[in-house]
Parts: structure tokens; C-alpha cells; sequence
């Protein structure tokens, strides 16, 4: 009786063990499909985020009185640390580009943030340097610690062409004359977030008819080659006067293709973006589209447009 009883329980045993060996793949199997769809939901998620953040950044294309405006970002990663964005401010139009230090996930959370405040900073004052300084003192008492942001922030007039901007360390904007000469914009002050009693100075230029404004983050000029050389403000205001006055959206994406062509298929480290901003000639008075003999000698002078006073992000 017993021998019987201890031969049914090994024989109960047995049969539990093959049937938990043959259930621990279908464990791992419905495991494994748990994480893929959570991966797919978080991919969906990342997805839908960076969709938001381009159509925070819309409007692509703008065209205001002669100005026309076009804008694009390709972030490195799903969601991007620069931002760009052309608003109207009353009968003026807003211009800005920006660089959140850091990249992917933390970067983009922080940019609605940024964009919220430059909307109500630019609304409440007229002079860039004052909105600015506005933004500057929001982000120093901000509690949890925002990142540092570089940011250009123009009011341009479409009438007169007249530019008013604060440069809070980005690179130098570049305004590529009509006849070669290039302009750096380098007025301005400190990355935003950083001092909350820094001081911001607003510059002044006119876009005359067929002039060029390039605004860009620091991933443009840093793309390199695999000779680890970098793209380079020079070759970039060249690629820009090589489109010779042409519509603002065709100038943007033929010196992003030359940034992208040098660097010879090696991946961007950082985001690219790039605001153009082209003022027509009037009716009748435009030229065919031709290349432009760019004058690069204000580039090699003084600090390189590209400095942040030795302030560098995501190299």
C-alpha cells in the first residue's frame, strides 16, 4: 500500500514537472510579447510627442508682405532640443530659434515650457532684449531646474525690412547682403537660465531687397566629415549665397543638403536647425536666382560666430 502511494506521488511529480517544463516557454513567449508591445506603445508615444513638437514649430513656410520665411528641424534623435518658431506680433513678425541643452526626452518636455514663455514674453515687451531678459529671470527661478538655452530672438518688420533681435548665445546669425557682403548678429547676451541678472543687449539691422538672414543651431556648423572636419560657418554662408536670392525654402534646404553632403553620410552628433529669411526685391525688380560671390572675410575676424563663450552643447 504504501510502495503504491510513494509511486503514485514520484509519478505525480513527474507528470508536474513536464508540465511545468512545458509551460516555461509559453511564460517566456508571452512575456517577451508583453515587453514588444510596451516598446510599440512607447515608441507610438515618443512618436506622437514629436509630432507635436513640429507642430508647435509649424508654420514651415510664411510669406509676410516681401519677407518670405522657411524653417526646419531634423533632431538627431526622436524628439528634438532645438526649436524654431515664426509668429505674428501684431503688425511685426516674431522670429526664433533655440537650443535646449541636452537632448531626446528631457530636452522635449522642457520645450513646450519654452514655448509657452516666449509667447507671453515677447507679447508683454516690444525690444528682443527685454523679452529675453523676461525669460531669463522665469527660467532662473523655475524650481526644478531647467537646462540652459541658447536662443536668437528676432522682430523684423515686413514693410521696412527693419530687424531688431537679441542673440542669447546661439551662433551668429548671418545676413548675407545682397551684393556678398556677409553680417554677423552677435548682439545679445549669456544662454538663457543661466544668471538671472544678466544683462541683454538688442542690435539692429534692415534687410534691404533681396537680402538673406540665416539663423541655425550649432549642429549645422558642427557637422563633420570623417576627417573630423566641421562643416563651418564659412561653408555654410557660402552654401547659402549659392542659392543666390532664391525662395527662402528652396536657400534652407539646399545649405542643409551641402552640411549634410560634406559630412559624406556620417550621422549628425547634434540637432540640425535652420531658419532663412529672404526678402524680395520689388515687383519687377528681381533678378534670376544666381550665386553669390560671398565676402567671408568678416567671419575670420574677431570671435567666431559659432562661440558661446566657451559655452558648448551637446559636442
Amino acid at each position: 500500500m504504501a510502495g503504491t502511494m510513494r509511486g503514485n506521488s514520484l509519478h505525480l511529480t513527474r507528470k508536474a514537472n513536464r508540465t511545468t517544463a512545458a509551460s516555461a516557454p509559453a511564460r517566456a513567449d508571452e512575456e517577451l510579447a508583453a515587453l514588444r508591445r510596451e516598446q510599440q506603445q512607447l515608441h507610438q508615444a515618443i512618436f506622437e510627442a514629436a509630432q507635436v513638437q513640429r507642430k508647435l514649430c509649424a508654420p514651415r513656410d510664411v510669406q509676410r508682405g516681401a519677407f518670405e520665411i522657411a524653417g526646419e528641424m531634423f533632431p538627431v534623435r526622436h524628439l528634438s532640443g532645438d526649436f524654431y518658431k515664426v509668429f505674428s506680433l501684431g503688425a511685426d513678425i516674431g522670429l526664433a530659434l533655440g537650443d535646449i541643452a541636452g537632448k531626446g526626452l528631457s530636452a522635449g518636455v522642457w520645450l513646450t515650457h519654452l514655448m509657452g514663455l516666449l509667447r507671453i514674453c515677447t507679447r508683454e515687451h516690444a525690444e528682443p532684449a527685454a523679452a529675453a531678459g523676461a525669460m531669463n529671470r522665469e527660467l532662473c527661478e523655475e524650481q526644478a531646474e531647467p537646462p540652459l538655452t541658447a536662443l536668437f530672438l528676432g522682430r523684423a518688420n515686413p514693410q521696412t525690412g527693419e530687424l531688431a533681435y537679441c542673440n542669447a548665445g546661439q551662433p551668429a546669425a548671418l545676413l548675407l547682403r545682397r551684393e556678398g557682403k556677409v553680417e554677423s548678429l552677435h548682439t545679445g547676451g549669456p544662454v538663457l537660465g543661466a544668471v538671472r541678472a544678466a544683462q541683454f543687449e538688442t542690435g539692429r539691422v534692415t534687410l534691404e531687397a533681396g537680402d538673406t538672414l540665416v539663423v541655425f543651431s550649432d549642429g549645422v556648423v558642427e557637422c563633420c566629415n570623417a576627417r573630423d572636419e566641421e562643416f563651418g560657418t564659412k561653408r555654410l554662408a557660402t552654401a547659402a549665397g549659392a542659392a543666390g536670392g532664391a525662395a527662402a525654402s528652396r536657400a534652407l534646404f539646399s545649405t542643409l543638403g551641402a552640411a549634410l553632403d560634406f559630412a559624406g553620410g556620417r550621422p549628425p552628433a547634434d540637432d540640425l536647425t535652420l531658419l532663412v529669411v529672404h526678402r524680395r526685391a520689388a515687383a519687377g525688380a528681381e533678378l534670376a536666382a544666381q550665386p553669390v560671390a560671398v565676402d567671408l572675410s568678416v567671419l575670420a575676424r574677431g570671435q567666431r560666430p559659432g562661440t558661446r563663450s566657451g559655452i558648448g552643447f551637446d559636442r
